[in-house]
């Protein structure tokens, strides 16, 4: 099956220098709209469905191969529904369900718009570090964000689903499968995601202005966990596609 320019066409490395993610747990039946009927909801006691609020830092990002000094550095943004897939395999795949994405370079909103579905656009978020702090903010995507783990005991979102971290590390993102769905002619684009030494830290979180959710209006939203990576070596796999016979 013919793969085309915005179907990730080759793989991509980077440097994720820092990965945050901010998880929010939303009844299922909020959520179950926004998906193509290839997948479904990745749910927790079969009431939560979660949304990722991905902010990387990335370093020298540049196609699988290519040499480092030809990458580029890039602030990365990416708000993600957890879901489900079955493939033609028969093997059932966790991953996330593009919904949108930013980034703080105009190159790299057309780049990945002419290689990727991931609809990206250009906004002015900053990411600001210290060995036991971070901020993300965004005038134009109303982001505002500040996360710690100075503490001796970090603790879970007050009314988070999850009863303790264990359970709230299975709804850590990212995962290692992407998807995005054609739905004029019935293809899944399934992009694969391989890393090394992920060891996701909890993070308590101070605050958490989410521009992008407020627009989508959820009537019940709450904040269920929040972990930092740092310092991990990343690349994307080729995309690869599937005829969806539904």
């Amino acid at each position: 099956m013919a793969i085309t320019l915005k179907d990730h066409p080759f793989a991509v490395e980077t440097y994720f220098k820092t990965s945050l993610v901010l998880t929010y747990a939303i009844p299922k039946n909020e959520l179950i709209h926004l998906l193509p009927p290839c997948l479904t909801l990745d749910t927790w006691k079969d009431e939560w469905a979660f949304v990722a609020v991905a902010l990387v830092d990335t370093k020298k990002l540049r196609p699988k191969g290519f040499p480092a000094f030809l990458g580029n550095d890039f602030i990365l943004a990416g708000y993600r529904i957890f879901v489900r897939y079955i493939n033609e395999e028969g093997k059932r795949l966790r991953g996330l369900y593009i919904l949108k994405s930013e980034t703080n370079k105009h190159k790299m909103s057309i780049l990945g718009n002419l290689f990727t579905h991931y609809n990206y656009t250009t906004t002015d978020i900053v990411m600001t570090k210290t060995t036991e702090r971070m901020v993300v903010n965004s005038n134009q995507s109303d982001l505002d964000i500040e996360v710690c783990w100075d503490g001796e005991s970090i603790r879970l979102p007050k009314g988070s689903p999850f009863a303790d971290w264990k359970e709230a590390r299975r709804f850590a993102g990212p995962l290692p499968f992407t998807f995005t769905f054609n739905p004029e002619f019935k293809r899944v684009l399934i992009i694969e995601g391989v890393r090394s030494q992920w060891n996701p830290k909890p993070v308590e979180v101070i605050k958490h202005e989410v521009g992008f959710l407020k627009q989508l209006g959820f009537k019940d939203i709450l904040l269920a966990n929040a972990f930092v990576v740092e310092n991990v070596p990343y690349y994307w796999k080729k995309g690869k596609i599937e005829q969806w016979e539904g």
